[in-house]
């Protein structure tokens, strides 16, 4: 999966010091610092928050789970709360939140 950044402007300053990681002028701590700083950031979600985000795109569970290439069953336990998306999923999940369904179509 590509990298989401918050802004073209990290984007640039990220693939830099990644460039300059490669190349040993840069320490990984460093690369990592820039990683927290430039990356789009992951945070729980609740169900009420996964619920509002596939509402706010017009989906039905269906439909969002094969976004997130998901089954629809488990679409219904995160909304219940019956289990908490990590991973991949999560990460997917943030980026439909901050950039809607087109970010991962």
């Amino acid at each position: 999966m590509a990298k989401q950044y918050k802004s073209d402007a990290l984007a640039a300053v990220h693939e830099t010091v990644v460039g300059l990681a490669e190349a040993g002028v840069v320490a990984k701590q460093t690369l990592r610092a820039f990683d927290e700083m430039c990356l789009t950031p992951v945070r729980d979600l609740s169900p009420e928050d996964i619920r509002k985000i596939r509402l706010r795109e017009r989906a039905s569970q269906a439909v969002f789970a094969r976004y997130l290439n998901v089954t629809t069953g488990l679409v219904s336990q995160w909304e219940r709360g019956k289990k908490r998306p990590r991973g991949a999923s999560l990460k997917l999940l943030t980026l439909v939140e901050k950039n809607g369904l087109q970010a991962v179509a």
